[in-house]
């Protein structure tokens, strides 16, 4: 058996395919191209084949990796043309590496991601709160919903003081969902927002937000509750089907070049 790792992107409509049906478009992708895959011993096995980190429903992804077992040994400009000509519009094959040293999964070894997001905006209506300031940590909880004072004063054409604005609160207060329990809770996501910028593109009329994120096994923020928190921070009133995501690229522990 052999050990590989395929860099690709995910762009265009295929963005609103689901993991699952993406893990199906590989496995079925594999046949198509006349490369047995690699299963797992026991009473159900399943191909060893996996994603670095699931990459959510609408979003783009530029530095996508797939890893996966092979019955037998394929070189990687093969692999890379075979599966390329089977692959569906939208999925592009960038390289394919040799695995053999990788002893861990890629998944282990993902920290955290970066992502750009575009969000819609009426300069005139940013920060236009009509005066009210107060908290929604009060509100009757819905999970993904931020609880953060709206900032009336911020300058959507500043980026300066759009950071100054978002990080200079305390604590950054989202309902977050829980895993086997009732009810969100009430978090702060400022520890998990590594490093995050604002840039107003008037051109676009959109806010421009590249942020890295924690986005690993120990810690994981989605970029829901970012959008949420800046949509509330800044008065920014935008149906959420109009704002975009693409994950820019994966951060592991190491580079990945020293992983394999």
């Amino acid at each position: 058996m052999s050990k590989y790792i395929i860099e690709f992107s995910k762009t265009g409509t295929i963005c609103f395919t689901s993991h699952l049906d993406l893990m199906r478009i590989f496995k079925r992708s594999f046949k198509r191209a006349g490369i047995g895959l690699a299963y797992s011993q026991g009473f159900n096995p399943h191909p060893k084949m996996g994603f670095a980190q699931p990459l959510s429903l609408g979003y783009w992804g530029m530095e996508e990796f797939f890893e996966f077992e092979t019955e037998e040994e394929i070189s990687e400009d093969q692999l890379l043309q075979r599966l390329g000509s089977v692959m569906p519009e939208g999925i592009r094959l960038v390289r394919c590496l040799p695995a053999e040293k990788l002893t861990k999964t890629l998944a282990a070894h993902t920290v955290a991601a970066e992502y750009v997001i575009a969000i819609p905006v009426d300069p005139d209506s940013c920060g236009n709160d009509g005066g009210e300031t107060e908290s929604r940590t009060e509100e009757v909880p819905v999970a993904g919903t931020a609880a953060v004072d709206r900032d009336p004063d911020a300058d959507l054409s500043d980026p300066h003081s759009l950071w100054d604005s978002y990080m200079g609160m305390d604590e950054i207060l989202v309902w977050k969902r829980q895993k086997k329990k009732a009810g969100p809770k009430l978090t702060d996501i400022r520890p998990m927002i590594r490093e995050i910028t604002f840039q107003w593109a008037p051109e676009a009329g959109s806010l421009y937000v590249d942020a890295v994120l924690d986005g690993g096994s120990a810690s994981n923020l989605s970029p829901e509750l970012v959008i949420s928190s800046v949509c509330r921070r800044f008065g920014i009133e935008t149906d959420r089907g109009e704002i975009s995501v693409m994950r820019k690229k994966i951060l592991f522990d190491r580079p990945l070049e020293e992983l394999l």
